[in-house]
């Protein structure tokens, strides 16, 4: 199965998220048959990175959004463990300081984008902006309906200088929301993050799909492609959003920079110094005897 070409949602397209079965695993029937898979393409991913970091001409910016127990920790947990912690970074947006709503809503967004060699995960991201602002009523209409335009410019300035942009929504149902919930509730090491606003924002379920839908179907081009992936089972959401990054970042042609010295004169310069240990060995050891 392409996954790019199954979940992508194309530019120009209406999104209708009631359409998408957030319980789809195509083919794929089982978490083990999974397991070997998924363990593929993080290696993979290791594999690339690594080329990224070396060439250090492109960059890697992956955005995920999603409801609350959507799966975004979970899915930074199981697939980015194989990344060079030199190159990878992780950034939680949460609710805005003063500072930051001192400026305009992509200021503390940019100031956190990959610098080329870079991944850089978003775990939610200026999405927000045109998300809980509207569904809460944060700003006017007025003001977060020209955001999407805003999004979409600063989104084509990124992928000018070389930002390669993967933005995930992580679909799941109500009900599995609810049963999530339920598993903080009863897993001690879980209920850390339990917090009110749980059970307070699935009220808003529907005006956050309709919030989403139109986020999604105004700023998925193609230099900055939206994948709504199918979220309720945990094991499926790492395979599909695992080998889309992969296949992604073996597209975009990396290799290995050619050396930046005169190699010859560096095995000169290392076959000299090996000599000079080797005499200085020498007289040490015959001063002893």
């Amino acid at each position: 199965m392409d996954f790019r070409d199954r979940f992508i949602v194309k530019p120009g397209s209406k999104l209708h998220l009631s359409k998408i079965d957030p319980s789809y695993t195509g083919k794929h029937d089982s978490h083990k048959k999974a397991e070997a898979v998924i363990g593929e393409q993080i290696a993979r991913m290791s594999r690339l990175q690594y080329l990224l970091y070396a060439d250090a001409s492109q960059s890697l910016l992956i955005v995920l959004q999603g409801l609350d127990a959507g799966g975004k920790d979970g899915v930074i947990r199981r697939l980015f463990t194989g990344m060079n912690a030199q190159g990878t970074t992780v950034f939680a947006f949460k609710e805005p300081s003063a500072l930051e709503l001192a400026h305009d809503f992509l200021w503390r967004i940019h100031i956190r984008t990959p610098a080329h060699g870079d991944v850089v995960i978003f775990n939610r991201s200026h999405y927000e902006d045109v998300l809980i602002v509207r569904v809460h009523g944060l700003v006017p209409r007025t003001v977060w309906s020209k955001r999407y335009d805003l999004i979409n410019d600063f989104e084509r300035m990124l992928a000018e200088n070389r930002t390669r942009i993967l933005k995930f929504f992580l679909h799941i149902s109500p009900d599995e929301q609810l049963a999530r919930f339920k598993q903080r509730l009863e897993d001690p090491a879980r209920q850390w993050k339990i917090s009110e606003s749980d059970y307070t924002e699935r009220e808003r379920w529907p005006k956050y799909m309709e919030a989403y839908e139109d986020a999604i179907t105004l700023t998925s081009t193609k230099h900055a492609p939206w994948y709504v992936i199918p979220a309720n089972n945990k094991w499926f959401r790492d395979l599909a959003v695992s080998t889309i990054i992969a296949d992604t970042m073996d597209e975009m042609g990396l290799k290995l920079p050619p050396p930046r010295v005169d190699l010859a004169d560096i095995r000169r310069r290392y076959h000299a110094a090996v000599r000079r240990a080797r005499d200085k060995a020498g007289k040490k050891a015959k001063q002893k005897g």
